[in-house]
């Protein structure tokens, strides 16, 4: 014979019901213990203050350095004497030393021969080329004006020819061109100032040595006095390669 069950005393027949109560419960209780907070308790110890007042002594503040105040200013009492007028003063009458329209004035002719004219020796240079007389180069004696300047100027071509001498130096390096030489006559015929501007200082000094060794000559005039006179020549250094 077969047991039969009773459906009422069934105990598997609400278990899922309770193990998801049972479930919700233990998770309920989980989250709140995960929220619970503690706070530390500090222990405060209370004490008592007792404050006193003290006193304290005012001390003066004195200045060792302080100079003493000055004394007050004297009381001056001015007195006032009355001296009775017993002397005459006599005044000083000054007179205007301003001259008037009614005041004639001396009238002095001065004559030429007084007047005392100090000449001045002025150091004027006049150019080659505007000069009234040019200077006379040894051997150009006694010719016109005219003849005068074209003989200095062939006088200057042929003594640069005749003292022409390549510098060596010049030579071996390559060096030539054109070098103008700038000298005065002065008044006494000498040749002074020379000066060059070239393309080398080997050239320069060569063409100052050819117009150093020019004669001396006459000077040149201006207005019938002797005046310094300038004077410039060209010097072509070129020579040819074989």
């Amino acid at each position: 014979m077969k047991a039969k069950k009773n459906p009422n005393v069934e105990i598997g027949r609400n278990s899922s019901i309770y193990f998801a109560i049972g479930l919700n419960l233990m998770l309920f209780l989980s989250w709140q213990a995960l929220e619970y907070r503690t706070y530390e308790k500090d222990d405060l110890v209370l004490d008592f203050v007792e404050m006193q007042s003290e006193f304290e002594e005012e001390i003066p503040i004195l200045n060792a350095n302080t100079p003493p105040p000055p004394p007050p200013p004297a009381v001056v009492q001015e007195t006032i004497q009355i001296v009775e007028d017993v002397e005459e003063i006599e005044e000083t009458v000054i007179e205007s030393t301003e001259i008037g329209q009614d005041d004639a004035i001396e009238e002095r002719i001065v004559d030429v021969s007084d007047i005392q004219v100090e000449e001045i020796d002025e150091d004027v240079q006049v150019a080659f080329s505007i000069i009234e007389d040019v200077p006379v180069f040894p051997g150009c004696e006694n010719l016109s004006k005219q003849a005068t300047k074209e003989c200095f100027q062939n006088k200057i071509q042929k003594h640069v020819a005749n003292n022409f001498r390549y510098p060596e130096t010049a030579l071996e390096l390559g060096i030539q061109g054109r070098v103008s030489v700038i000298f005065v006559i002065d008044k006494t015929g000498n040749i002074t100032g020379v000066r060059s501007r070239g393309p080398d200082a080997i050239l320069q000094k060569e063409a100052e040595r050819i117009i150093n060794k020019l004669p001396k000559m006459k000077p040149g005039k201006q207005r019938g006095k002797p005046v310094k006179v300038s004077y410039a020549v060209p010097i072509f250094f070129k020579f040819q390669e074989g």
